[in-house]
């Protein structure tokens, strides 16, 4: 049985990263993609030159549609903009126990723009992490959520992990792309383990949106019924896979997309 993801997050018209990217992400590994949109974006490779804003009570109502009529397997959370969008969200969410949910706290686009605002950050820790299987932060994003300091070393991305834990959310995976040095490692960590994974550094140009598109095959690898370990390593894998491919697109003149589909295209 192929299963459903609901994928809940803002729109790129340039298709590399939001909405877009997560449908592509989740098809790639196996799923059947649905989107509930919570703002539109103007954007392209280059950067973001306006947002505008899904009302809550719309955001609500795409979500309980998709609910009313079709089984969901796991939720994808990216942009989520204000504080009444991350409460219309937690509310849409509650009580639906048994569905993973891979949490992307979506702060900053990869232009500079800022996607998620002051306000929002006290309602997206109290209301929408305890709902969350997964949480998946680079170490800014972290750090602005503990309200401390980017960690810079593994004992610190280790430590930062626990703490979110400590906030509701069930495992917390550090991206560490903002570590020095030619690695980039990142570690999943729950209340009571810590598992890590290496990996070289990238280098490439092409890395707009992927962190929607690693949190949207996250998300369909745990609805497939992967643990949680198992699905980062698949998430991972197919990450790298479409960074080292995105070479062979030609989207834009900044930072370009990844190959979602390379190995299909390659076959």
């Amino acid at each position: 049985m192929i299963p459903n993801v609901l994928s809940i997050a803002g729109s790129d018209p340039s298709g590399g990263a939001g909405i877009q990217a997560d449908i592509k992400a989740i098809s790639a590994n196996g799923a059947f993609a649905m989107a509930a949109i919570t703002a539109l974006t103007a954007q392209n490779t280059q950067g973001v030159t306006g947002i505008h804003l899904v009302p809550p009570d719309f955001v609500k109502s795409q979500i309980a549609a998709i609910f009313a009529d079709i089984r969901v397997d796991a939720v994808k959370i990216g942009m989520i903009a204000n504080a009444d969008i991350a409460a219309a969200v937690a509310q849409s969410l509650q009580g639906r126990s048994g569905i993973p949910i891979v949490l992307d706290p979506v702060m900053i686009a990869k232009g500079g723009a800022a996607l998620l605002q002051p306000d929002a950050v006290k309602t997206l820790c109290d209301a929408l992490l305890p709902l969350a299987t997964l949480l998946t932060p680079n170490l800014p994003e972290a750090a602005h959520l503990l309200g401390t300091k980017s960690a810079t070393n593994r004992a610190e991305m280790a430590a930062q992990g626990r703490a979110l834990c400590a906030l509701g959310v069930q495992a917390a995976l550090m991206k560490g792309g903002h570590l020095d040095g030619p690695e980039s490692p990142d570690c999943l960590v729950t209340a009571d383990d810590v598992s890590w994974f290496e990996a070289p550094r990238a280098q490439s140009v092409n890395t707009h949106g992927t962190g929607c598109t690693l949190s949207s095959a996250l998300a369909a690898q745990l609805a497939h019924g992967h643990t949680p370990v198992a699905a980062t390593a698949a998430a991972k894998s197919y990450v790298a896979n479409a960074i080292a491919h995105a070479d062979t697109l030609s989207v834009g003149s900044g930072h370009g997309p990844t190959h979602h589909f390379a190995t299909l295209y390659s076959r």
